[in-house]
């Protein structure tokens, strides 16, 4: 079995530990409430860009209380990002059933016909099968046992995981006659001209695909502040940083929400509370953190 080369560190080592690394700590009963009630690794997660890479050390005046305050900012970022994605995907799953009304078949997520890649549609279909029977919701067991298992729509959508809707809508077929045609009707944006259109599907997908990773890193209480993030939804032309970054972050999955939002209300409601937590916190937080152009207000 292989030995791991580092030791356990009390909180008092800990301590000493950091402030050999040249941050000030100003009362050690705090740092300990700190490294008890948080833990010295996920802190250490904040205060990474405050490391001289030269000398490995602290870069002077780095201070623990205000890597405490940075690590409550995200928590409550964290916290007013996910009740609004909640409510994106809330309403994605309700477009979603109402646009596949446009079959008239109840259990169309079984019919092969309406999806794109068959092979796709299959490895969906068995995602699918587990979410359901690993369900105890009242009407999965209402439809095993008064429909012979058969669950349409309005019911399956309830129980998949955002992830899996994503790939179900990225498999739908498009079309003017397609339930994919329906579904974008609920979503679109100004071009460069003025003019209201949607969005294809490659852009629409991308931006399900960036929300479902912001979700999941907010459901999994993980750091948001100063986190590269590897997807790449598709922006619309005016909201475009020039030059492009060469990582995405939050100011590309919050666009993203935007372009998702329930109504044109809600999101001027998020972005209001967005900025007043930003202004808050300003003293701690750097925009550039969380790859936020100067002009960031302008596209909010």
């Amino acid at each position: 079995m292989y030995t791991y080369p580092k030791n356990f560190l009390s909180v008092t080592q800990l301590i000493q530990k950091l402030k050999d690394a040249g941050m000030v700590i100003d009362a050690n009963d705090t740092a300990e409430m700190a490294l008890t009630t948080i833990g010295y690794y996920r802190l250490k997660g904040y205060s990474f860009h405050l490391i001289d890479p030269a000398t490995k050390k602290y870069i002077k005046g780095t201070t623990l209380s205000d890597v405490i305050k940075l690590y409550h900012f995200d928590t409550e970022l964290s916290h007013l990002l996910f009740r609004y994605l909640s409510q994106i995907e809330v309403a994605l799953r309700s477009r979603l059933v109402n646009a596949f009304q446009i079959t008239q078949d109840a259990l169309v997520l079984n019919d092969p016909s309406v999806f794109k890649d068959k092979k796709t549609f299959w490895k969906n279909q068995s995602t699918i099968a587990v979410e359901i029977s690993r369900s105890n919701d009242v009407f999965i067991e209402h439809n095993f046992n008064n429909h012979d298992g058969a669950v349409p729509i309005w019911a399956v959508v309830e129980v998949m995981s955002f992830g899996t809707i994503s790939k179900i809508i990225k498999n739908m077929k498009t079309g003017g006659d397609s339930a994919f045609s329906e579904l974008i009707k609920n979503y679109k944006f100004q071009n460069s001209k003025g003019q209201a259109i949607h969005p294809s599907k490659d852009m629409f997908t991308s931006w399900i695909q960036a929300v479902s990773i912001m979700r999941n890193i907010c459901a999994h209480n993980g750091r948001i502040y100063n986190r590269t993030i590897s997807t790449r939804p598709q922006l619309i032309y005016s909201d475009i940083i020039q030059p492009h970054p060469r990582y995405n972050g939050l100011y590309q999955i919050m666009l993203s929400m935007k372009y998702l939002r329930p109504t044109d209300d809600s999101w001027t409601t998020f972005a209001a509370d967005s900025k007043r937590l930003l202004k808050e916190y300003s003293d701690v937080c750097d925009l550039r953190r969380l790859n936020f152009p100067s002009d960031w207000k302008s596209h909010f």
